[in-house]
Order: C-alpha cells, then structure tokens, then sequence
C-alpha cells in the first residue's frame, strides 16, 4: 500500500470516532451530575446523624443535670450567650427558648449551624421537684397516613396519671426558620409549612414526623428534629441520685 493510499482516513471511522468522543463526554457529564446529587443526599443524610446524635447527648445532658441539681435547667440567655437563664420562668412562654449549651456543657447548634431549641416546663425549673404534684406539660404529635394529627407522647390535657413530657428539646432543620449561631434569625422560605411555623412558636404542643419537602402534603414541608426528655427517665436518674423527693 502507498503512502498516500495510508494516509487517507475513511470519513465513516472519523464520524464514528466523533461519536464515540460525544458519548463519553455525555456519560462523563451525566455521571458527574448523579455523583454531585448522591453526594449532596449523602451530606444531608449524615449532617441529619449528627444533629439527632447531638439531641440525644443533649436529653441526657439535661437528665444529668437534673440528677445532680434537683431540676431541670431554665433555656439560656440567648442565642449568644449559652448560660443558662438566671431569672425563673414566669409562665411556659419564658421557659421555651435556646438550650443552655454552655451551662450543660454540650454542642449548642444543628449540622446547619442553627442553634438547638429547649421548652422545659416550668414547674420542673426548680428544686425540688414535687413528684407528686408537678404535672410535665409538652405534648409531642404527628400525622397519620391520613395526614391528621395523632398524639405520640401525651394527649389533649396533660395529667399525673396521663404524663406529658417535662421537656424537648429540637433542631429547626436545614430549611426554613430558625435562629443561627449568631442570633439572626432565619426567614421562612416555605409556603405552608403550618407545621414548622408551628414548632416555631410552640411553648406546649409540638409536632414531630418525617421529613418532606412537598408543599401539598398535610403541614407542608418539613425538616424539624425533635426529641422529647422521658419523664420516667428523669425520674428514675434523679431517684437513684437521691434529688428527687
């Protein structure tokens, strides 16, 4: 074969080779976009472990401080300032607040830097607490599969023999209100998300279920994480650590 003859290029192999070369930079590109999803998914997941992780360390935060001073603590001075409140809790309204972080010695924000929310009921803010008069006061409910609002932890009227919770305490999620590190507050992004609204203003009643971001469902979008304090847990700390009488 000539030189010549070599050195022509059958046009089809060049527009298959063109192909080829489109193809791979199309799966390169589709590929890089799952990537980047599954990634961003996979953070929100694990930023969701570690803020539940950093609730629970705060319950039992909270249950160890009453074990040690007879009570719980009162929210913190502010958003700022992690100390726990020296003023007594006049009514439910001024025991609902920030967790005293510093006071309890635990994270005092979320995975999305928002500071972690504490409602504690008042009568559980001092010492001693009168077992058998102190009635716990946060009732925590969610949504059936029909959407309407059932209680998980107490009912409609809290009561001795019915308890409620003394106190929760909760992350305002990624999206959608809350209060930063620096104590600006967040504005709502969302449209009818009458559930985290809710939690945003609750001193009694909170609501607590999954997760979603579709407006159409009943009480709209929603990323609060919330954890309720057992009483009996409480209970059973502070009795075995003999401040409770």
């Amino acid at each position: 074969m000539s030189s010549v003859a070599r050195a022509r290029v059958d046009p089809r192999r060049q527009r298959g080779a063109a192909l080829l070369l489109l193809l791979a930079v199309a799966s390169v590109g589709f590929a890089a976009v799952l990537i980047g999803a599954f990634g961003r998914s996979g953070v929100e997941r694990l930023r969701e472990q570690r803020t539940l992780a950093r609730l629970a360390l705060a319950s039992d935060a909270l249950v160890g401080f009453a074990a040690v001073n007879g009570r719980l603590p009162r929210p913190a001075i502010s958003a700022t300032d992690g100390r726990e409140s020296p003023a007594p809790c006049a009514d439910e309204a001024a025991c609902s607040g920030f967790l005293p972080w510093v006071t309890l010695g635990v994270e005092g924000a979320d995975s999305w830097g928002k500071r972690l929310r504490y409602s504690v009921t008042p009568l559980y803010t001092t010492a001693p607490i009168q077992r058998i008069a102190a009635v716990a006061t946060k009732r925590v409910q969610t949504r059936d599969g029909n959407g309407e609002l059932r209680y998980v932890i107490g009912q409609e009227r809290c009561e001795l023999a019915a308890a409620c919770a003394p106190a929760v305490v909760y992350s305002q999620g990624r999206a959608n209100l809350g209060t930063s590190v620096a104590g600006l507050a967040q504005a709502n992004g969302a449209r009818g998300n009458l559930d985290e609204i809710g939690n945003d203003s609750a001193t009694t009643g909170f609501i607590q279920r999954p997760a979603s971001a579709d407006p159409g469902v009943p009480g709209g979008p929603f990323d609060d994480l919330l954890v309720a304090l057992p009483l009996e847990t409480l209970y059973e700390r502070m009795a075995a650590a003999r401040t409770l009488p």
